[in-house]
């Protein structure tokens, strides 16, 4: 009915446990004040009738005996062999029958004390219908508090079953995100979790087929450039030189057909990336050995590469190279679409989400419409194979960031690509140096 590792049978287990214990101990401290109140009771009466001959009184003081109260009782005085001054009082049991005795000091010069019995038969017996009472409620509840823990279980795990039918229904062909408002409120957290997983699937499906057709496309047109150029040659007897150019137009294709198998290659280096274990890093110092590196590069192009970084520093647990190839890429575009003379900005701020990092840029801008981060889409008169925004964005996926590019909108041409890292922020200490 149950597996080995069942949250239900778990929770049944312990349910049933916990609510049987309770019972147990519920019924068991009834039935003891009961108890204790009837013997108390019976002590009491005892205790009232000694006193009353011991002072000279009636046994049944001012009150006026009832028939009932003179069956099963009797008096006698007993003479010890020492004083005792205590009260004595205990339960026997004699011909089946349960007698209630008390002894109390009556004379102590002549060691004389009460003794005053009391059958209390029936009051056994009244007693012995309540534990059986209890027993029988207690038999019963422990059955009410099985069937109900067993409808609790089935009610708490139906979600987890609907969830669980929903996902087994899906391939990748089809995917529709769960309806978050139809769950327990306990369970819309994992919708919204499953929600973002279905998606993040979705576009990796989506991608991952225009990258096979892209790939497809890009590498059928070298080819075909090749061979016709090959059959153009072939056609008749040609020069030494011809010969020649046409071995270059060749050797230039089949270079653009390596830098397309390059890339592509660079997409499973990611995926194996994405695998690395995460670590805690410093990433506005990851920042500026960045910085750094392109800093060289803008000024042999003739352009300036500006540096902005707050706060001084950003803890965060990630996998450093998926951060590094995403920075690089914003950076070599920027780079490469803004004109000499001109400026790329890299900075950092903290917003609502994380940690804000831009790449700003004085290029030509971009269309908004299109979709960038799709392989082999390619903006700009410059030439490039079209996988570095694609790749870029598997990354920020892989690290739970949020990426875009957008035109500028202070008046200057260019665009800002921005990743927002959601991450903690930490205070760096000093470092004394002596």
């Amino acid at each position: 009915m149950f597996s080995k590792r069942s949250i239900r049978q778990s929770f049944l287990i312990q349910l049933i446990f916990a609510s049987a214990s309770l019972i147990f101990i519920f019924s068991s401290l009834l039935y003891f004040y009961i108890q204790r109140s009837i013997i108390e009771e019976k002590h009491q009466e005892l205790l009232n009738y000694a006193k009353n001959v011991a002072n000279n009184q009636s046994i049944y003081g001012s009150e006026i005996p009832t028939p009932e109260t003179y069956l099963g009782l009797s008096i006698e005085i007993v003479h010890l062999n020492k004083a005792h001054l205590d009260i004595d009082l205990y339960e026997m049991t004699k011909n089946s029958k349960s007698y209630l005795t008390l002894i109390y000091p009556f004379n102590l010069d002549e060691l004389s004390y009460l003794k005053i019995t009391k059958e209390i038969t029936s009051t056994k017996l009244l007693l012995d219908k309540i534990l059986n009472y209890l027993f029988i409620i207690n038999i019963a509840g422990f059955l009410l508090v099985v069937i109900y823990a067993i409808g609790l279980s089935k009610m708490l795990v139906t979600p987890v079953k609907t969830l669980s039918n929903k996902l087994s229904n899906m391939n990748e062909h089809l995917m529709r995100p769960i309806v978050v408002e139809e769950l327990p409120e306990e369970f819309e957290p994992l919708g919204t979790t499953i929600n973002h997983l279905i998606a993040r699937i979705q576009n990796f499906v989506k991608y991952q087929k225009e990258l096979f057709i892209g790939t497809a496309h890009e590498l059928k047109t070298p080819l075909a450039v090749i061979k016709l150029k090959n059959q153009v040659t072939l056609i008749k007897k040609r020069s030494a030189e011809e010969y020649i150019d046409a071995l270059k137009v060749t050797n230039k294709t089949v270079d653009e057909m390596n830098i397309i198998v390059s890339n592509i290659l660079n997409i499973g280096r990611q995926e194996g990336a994405q695998l690395e274990k995460p670590q805690e890093v410093d990433v506005i110092e990851v920042l500026h050995q960045k910085a750094d590196d392109f800093k060289l590069l803008a000024e042999n192009e003739g352009k300036t590469l500006y540096m902005s970084f707050e706060p001084n520093g950003y803890m965060a647990f990630l996998q450093v190279s998926l951060l590094n190839q995403i920075i690089q890429n914003f950076l070599q575009n920027a780079l490469k679409f803004t004109p000499k003379d001109k400026s790329v900005s890299l900075i950092s701020s903290l917003n609502s989400y994380g940690l804000l990092i831009e790449v700003i840029d004085e290029g030509c801008g971009i269309d908004e419409s299109s979709d960038l981060f799709a392989p082999f889409k390619r903006e700009g008169n410059k030439p490039g194979v079209g996988l570095g925004l694609f790749l870029a964005k598997s990354a920020a996926d892989a690290l739970g960031a949020k990426i875009s590019i957008k035109n500028r909108t202070d008046g200057v041409a260019g665009t800002v690509a921005s990743i927002n890292l959601n991450s903690k922020l930490s205070c760096i200490l000093p470092i004394n140096k002596k």
